[in-house]
């Protein structure tokens, strides 16, 4: 397999690394991921108009990439330079459309490519436990369209999305993976009540309650009660998003541990020069190929038409970014001593990211049991 770049993504890459370094510093990115809003819809725009939403889609469906490297691609420069910008609900809902569709549903993609409208993946509850198949959400038959009502937690950005996609249950009992169906609701729909608060790493988030929310027939996407398949195939996008943009913060956060061990003086020589800090450095670097490894291995995989094969990749990956994420953090932190948690430095913030991106589409507990059921 050749891991080499072809000559457009390196173009690509080399045009969103200039204007992120350019115009997103790191007081500007805080500015932004701390504030009301969660992200910078200027910034949001720019990442549209510099393509980094197009590549994420094939071009017969608006889009000028759409395969596992593209994806990869953006999201691991996404995580070097930390962006808050809510790319991966565009992703999720977006891909959703190019599976399942009808022609009058795929026209919202160019929206979402655009940059226009924002877009969020409304499916966790209060008590799923990242199970895809926990839905209590329900969705019943009112004339020729349907009747929402339920809660969903910790949806990205759904206080400011425009358009929703919502999993509801239209037959079966929780924890059945028939029965689950998908809606597309325009995010200021009546009946939607919702409680937006910031995240602890940066970027928005919001409970959202579903009361009596009616939506036509054109609401549903997809097949009545096989949605469950749908979710699966359009959330493994989100595990090889965030698993690349977990590697890119390791690698910012290892760069930047690495230029303190060579410029922070103790004894009059470089701590960089002490045997043991050394040591831990090297073990940093293997665990950060480690991931680097399973990204690719997942980005080669996300097209496996084989369910068992993509599925383990996809799982094998997340489980490897959360395990070694949390290592870099907490390593980088200790290396660079008492600054290391200072607001200032953005390791700080890296270290956060780091730590949260394994909490999101499932954490390594889940997907590490996930890939041993997967084996079995």
């Amino acid at each position: 397999m050749n891991f080499e770049l072809n000559e457009d993504r390196r173009m690509l890459a080399d045009a969103l690394n200039r204007y992120l370094s350019e115009q997103y510093p790191a007081e500007y990115r805080n500015q932004a991921a701390y504030g009301a809003a969660g992200y910078s819809a200027q910034t949001y725009a720019q990442l549209a108009e510099q393509g980094a939403i197009g590549v994420l889609f094939a071009e017969a469906d608006g889009g000028m990439g759409g395969a596992g490297a593209d994806i990869a691609l953006v999201f691991e420069t996404l995580g070097q330079h930390l962006v808050a910008e809510p790319l991966l609900g565009a992703l999720l809902v977006g891909r959703a459309l190019c599976a399942a569709g009808t022609e009058t549903q795929k026209a919202q993609l160019e929206g979402i490519i655009a940059g226009s409208t924002l877009a969020a993946l409304a499916h966790d509850e209060p008590d799923n436990h990242y199970e895809l198949n926990r839905v209590a959400t329900a969705a019943s038959k009112h004339g020729d369209g349907w009747v929402l009502n339920g809660a969903k937690a910790v949806v990205p950005f759904g206080d400011q999305a425009q358009l929703l996609l919502i999993s509801a249950r239209t037959s079966g009992g929780v924890g059945g993976e028939t029965g689950i169906s998908l809606f597309l609701v325009p995010g200021d729909a009546k009946g939607i009540t919702k409680r937006g608060y910031g995240r602890i790493d940066g970027g928005h988030a919001a409970e959202l309650v579903l009361t009596d929310v009616q939506v036509g027939a054109d609401a549903l996407l997809g097949q009545e009660g096989a949605g469950h398949a749908l979710l699966e195939r359009v959330v493994g996008y989100g595990l090889l998003a965030l698993a690349a943009e977990s590697l890119g913060a390791m690698d910012k956060a290892k760069a930047d541990t690495l230029e303190y061990l060579r410029t922070r003086k103790q004894f009059g020589v470089p701590i960089g020069s002490f045997q043991a800090l050394q040591h831990r450095m090297a073990d940093m670097l293997l665990e950060v190929e480690q991931a680097r490894s399973a990204v690719i291995n997942a980005a080669a995989a996300i097209d496996e038409t084989d369910r068992v094969t993509r599925e383990k990749a996809l799982s094998a990956a997340k489980y490897s970014v959360g395990k070694i994420g949390t290592l870099i953090a907490e390593e980088s932190i200790q290396l660079h001593g008492g600054i290391g948690v200072t607001w200032e430095l953005p390791l700080a913030h890296y270290a956060k990211r780091l730590v949260m991106i394994d909490h999101q589409l499932g954490d390594m507990d889940h997907h590490l049991a996930r890939w041993m059921a997967l084996a079995a």
